[in-house]
């Protein structure tokens, strides 16, 4: 049996970085997101860090390490917000991810390899695609399970990328302090450390007798993780609530024409992706964000529900313009086409009854020549860029 392929992607100081992108006069300054004097921290930036300052603690602590500190306070529904655009750059390499927390997530990539290279391509692309997409920085840790993926990616932090390949686990792993296992803590580590355990070498070549009064019936469970094994699977977090499909473009998009071509390429698809999974979307969402990151939501319902290309664009050009109306002057950094409200496609009955709309037999042909000869077999005309 091929061994797994599994990412670890942590993004780097999530909630500071957030800050820091949003206001450029934060940006290279010590900034920590949390509550006032009595409260503790929750994210601490890479520059805050200098000073000791970590996640969990108390401001006043926090304050005294820095007295020229930054403090923003948080902004929970805003992180959350682009947590799901992260984690739907996740979903467009593997449906198994399993989240951990809003910054960062398990992926279980060993099946999408045919489509995008080895592990490592893969941990680039997801890395590239979340800058790109957010301009936010991730590390990813690569390996064959989930608890060598984890350590990896703390090992070159920020912006970072280590693949730890299966012949070299004791390698990369045997050096590190025992606190990096988790479940090890300073209660933990303190009891290792008087029997003269400190590193995960030792730890894992130590005898039964020194680690079962320290571990009890855990102790084969933990010489297990010391010597990087580890066979839980990826859970994927829940079944997929939406479909989507974003581009962010190397230069800003102003001109309408050109943004309404973008769209019906990103619509065409979302639209194939609704197609293959048998659904039909009931909302249709446009998503713009201008060159100064600022970022807005559009959406509308889909009357009746479904999943053919031309249907889809309707909705979607109508947002757009509305909002082009709006802000004639913008300039577009990131377009995106979403479908939410999804439900199984129905197929008509014999009298041509059905509560959903169909895609078209245009679709379907154009669905059949892609899958077998290529996503750039067959483009439609009002795609292409006019001289």
């Amino acid at each position: 049996m091929p061994a797994r392929v599994i990412l670890h992607v942590d993004m780097d100081a999530f909630y500071a970085s957030i800050e820091q992108r949003d206001d450029p006069e934060l940006r290279g300054k010590p900034v920590v997101v949390g509550g006032a004097s009595r409260g503790v921290v929750a994210a601490a930036s890479y520059e805050s860090r200098v000073f000791g300052i970590r996640s969990a603690m108390p401001m006043a602590e926090a304050r005294r390490r820095c007295p020229d500190l930054i403090r923003v306070a948080p902004r929970m529904a805003h992180y959350q917000a682009v947590s799901r655009e992260i984690f739907g750059v996740f979903k467009e390499f593997t449906p198994l991810v399993e989240g951990l927390s809003l910054d960062e997530a398990f992926l279980d990539v060993t099946s999408s390899r045919r489509l995008f290279g080895n592990g490592h391509n893969i941990a680039v692309a997801i890395k590239n695609r979340v800058r790109e997409r957010t301009g936010l920085t991730a590390s990813v840790g690569v390996a064959t399970n989930k608890l060598v993926a984890k350590i990896a990616s703390d090992l070159d932090k920020p912006d970072g990328l280590v693949v730890v390949a299966e012949d070299r686990v004791h390698d990369v792993l045997d050096p590190l302090p025992v606190s990096v296992i988790p479940g090890i803590g300073k209660q933990t580590r303190s009891r290792l450390h008087a029997i003269g355990v400190r590193t995960i070498a030792e730890l894992r070549c130590a005898p039964d007798r020194e680690l079962e009064p320290v571990f009890g019936r855990f102790t084969r469970k933990t010489r297990e993780r010391a010597s990087g094994i580890d066979d839980r699977p990826v859970v994927a977090s829940r079944a997929e609530k939406s479909i989507s499909n974003e581009q962010t473009y190397d230069t800003d998009l102003c001109d309408r024409r050109d943004l309404q071509r973008q769209l019906l390429r990103l619509t065409e698809r979302t639209a194939r992706r609704l197609r293959k999974a048998a659904l039909c979307a009931g909302t249709v969402q446009v998503k713009i964000r201008q060159s100064d990151f600022k970022t807005f939501t559009r959406q509308k319902r889909l009357r009746p529900p479904g999943n053919g290309t031309d249907q889809i664009y309707a909705v979607a050009r109508e947002l757009l313009d509305a909002w082009l109306n709006g802000n004639p002057d913008a300039r577009i950094r990131l377009l995106g086409v979403g479908c939410s409200s999804l439900a199984p496609a129905e197929q008509p009955d014999l009298f041509g009854n059905a509560d959903t709309s169909p895609a078209s037999d245009f679709d379907r042909t154009v669905d059949e020549i892609r899958d077998r000869f290529g996503s750039d077999s067959v483009t439609r005309a009002r795609t292409l860029d006019r001289p």
